[in-house]
């Protein structure tokens, strides 16, 4: 990986008043750079919401009402005047998005924003019923309609509470909090005046397209780096194949490292599912840095990947290790478990382990569609269906819930978008759930940004790692400026720096330049409008 360089320019600052010298800046640029990663976000407060329970039906729960966590910061906020950027959080604990999504933070520094970070109703804390919220019939209550009415009480709560009524708000997600942000622009038009949605497969996800689609896509992310990568992904699995078939499971244990020998279909189905997750994983997670966001990842995973499979010894061997980027980055397994590293689930992209994948299987199993399948022909990877039916026996199983195709397509519009408004649709053309989502404007304001060389949701990455610099600290030692270039330095320096990141590409600058000029015209005409 290139060695990271920032740029370093004379800059004028005011913090709390004392105005510093360009020389003082520089100074500190200099000396006080700070690596850790897990430290590098903003100073954020977390807090909780006291949340309803059950925002559609007064006869259930009585009051109920659940702890909603949040993160909240006003340390770029013109308080009462400045926009409120709100992170519609998705399927996961919400401080890993707030460290891993530093664009909201930047452009709120320019902006004068309040940031508000709010996590997804069962998952991280915000367990509505605690240790019990995943048994039947609690998980019931896990809907997107549910958390979006989440959002929509706690913004208006928050505004009234912060004197910001006629503050905009704007609304910010990856992936499927991409997909809130958009469904959040459609449903409460009167709560938020614009959303960005970054890598929102909002079509794939209703059942709309292509169920090969998805794999194909993830296959052309290693072919585009080298055809002789996909040939030999192909060639490994077929070999996998040709041993399951003569039910040589030692063979196969040995040349994968498992740490028990595998001895029905079952188990090697397993298998094939974890080996291609891994894949899938690298695809999404293609980005020209390391990263520890859903685990660690090297700069750049897929050409790794590649480089491994064809430098190995033999195609089974080398399957094994390019796995291991995912599963063994740091060189202590000494074998793979199968069962422990990857659960099957209702998504076969795959739900992650711990609670937070219960979450999303149940979503995967009532609201989120992802029939998505592989064949070796279309793609690189076994032949793994996953239809309909077999999605509503695993569900009726699993969570006793039948699935119900085409909901989120009546609920929030499908395709048929055209009467919606301010809505940034960004993706990627590295990412394989780019093609699932919306590639081409359909008005002036719903705004199609395609990032050639982005991976998932690179635009909202700029990220705090060897970008923060601490120039000055309150009493309470923990007032922190964050600089992610791109969005500061342009207002100070002359000629602007070309990067946030020293490996970002072109392409993903430019996305955050237009984003941030769109996002800036909506906060200035509901300004207008409020006055």
């Amino acid at each position: 990986m290139a060695a990271h360089r920032l740029f370093l320019g004379f800059m004028l600052l005011i913090l709390g008043g004392k105005t510093e010298t360009r020389l003082s800046v520089m100074e500190k640029l200099n000396n006080e750079v700070t690596p850790s990663h897990r430290d590098l976000a903003p100073d954020f407060k977390e807090k909780y919401f006291k949340q309803v329970l059950d925002h559609f039906n007064y006869n259930s729960l009585g009051n109920g009402t659940y702890d909603q966590r949040y993160l909240i910061t006003d340390q770029s906020w013109k308080k009462g005047n400045g926009p409120i950027f709100f992170y519609t959080g998705n399927e996961g604990d919400i401080w890993e998005f707030a460290r891993n999504t530093g664009f909201i933070t930047e452009l709120a520094a320019v902006q004068g924003a309040l940031v508000i970070f709010a996590e997804h109703r069962y998952y991280g804390k915000s367990l509505p019923f605690g240790k019990d919220s995943f048994n039947i019939p609690e998980v019931g209550l896990l809907t997107v309609e549910q958390a979006l009415a989440d959002y929509a009480v706690m913004i208006t709560e928050l505004k009234e509470e912060l004197g910001a009524q006629k503050c905009p708000v704007i609304v910010f997600g990856g992936s499927y909090g991409g997909m809130l942000s958009v469904y959040m622009r459609i449903r409460y038009p009167n709560i938020v005046t614009g959303a960005l949605a970054a890598s929102a497969p909002i079509l794939s996800t209703a059942g709309l397209g292509d169920s090969r689609q998805f794999f194909q896509d993830v296959t052309a992310d290693f072919e585009k780096f080298k055809p002789a990568c996909r040939d030999a992904v192909q060639g490994a699995f077929q070999k996998l194949n040709t041993l399951a078939q003569q039910k040589d499971y030692r063979g196969i244990q040995s040349a994968f490292s498992l740490c028990k020998t595998p001895s029905t279909p079952k188990d090697i189905h397993q298998l094939m599912g974890l080996l291609r997750n891994a894949f899938t994983m690298m695809a999404m997670l293609d980005y020209p840095y390391s990263t520890h966001f859903m685990g660690s990842m090297p700069a750049f995973p897929v050409k790794v990947a590649c480089e491994t499979m064809l430098n190995g010894t033999d195609l089974m061997s080398a399957l094994r290790d390019t796995v291991g980027i995912v599963y063994n980055s740091t060189g202590q397994l000494t074998c793979y478990d199968l069962y422990s590293l990857y659960v099957e689930c209702a998504d076969p992209t795959g739900c992650g382990l711990g609670f937070d994948s219960y979450a999303w299987d149940y979503q995967a199993c009532t609201e989120i569609e992802m029939c998505y399948e592989s064949n070796n022909v279309t793609d690189m990877f076994p032949p793994m269906a996953f239809t309909e039916q077999q999605r509503e026996q695993y569900c009726s199983k699993r969570w006793g819930v039948v699935p119900r195709p085409g909901w989120l397509k009546t609920q929030y519009w499908g395709d048929d978008l055209a009467t919606a408004s301010n809505i940034i649709f960004s993706n990627g053309d590295l990412d394989p759930w780019a093609n699932g989502g919306i590639r081409k404007s359909l008005s002036p304001s719903l705004i199609a940004i395609n990032i050639p060389e982005g991976a998932h949701h690179l635009d909202l990455r700029c990220t705090f790692t060897e970008l923060m610099y601490n120039f000055e600290r309150n009493e309470d030692n923990k007032m922190h400026i964050w600089l992610c270039h791109l969005i500061i330095l342009p207002f100070v320096l002359s000629p602007p720096p070309r990067e946030s990141n020293p490996n970002d590409p072109e392409s993903v600058i430019m996305a955050r330049k237009e984003e941030s000029e769109i996002i800036a015209r909506w906060v200035k005409a509901a300004m207008k409008e409020s006055s």
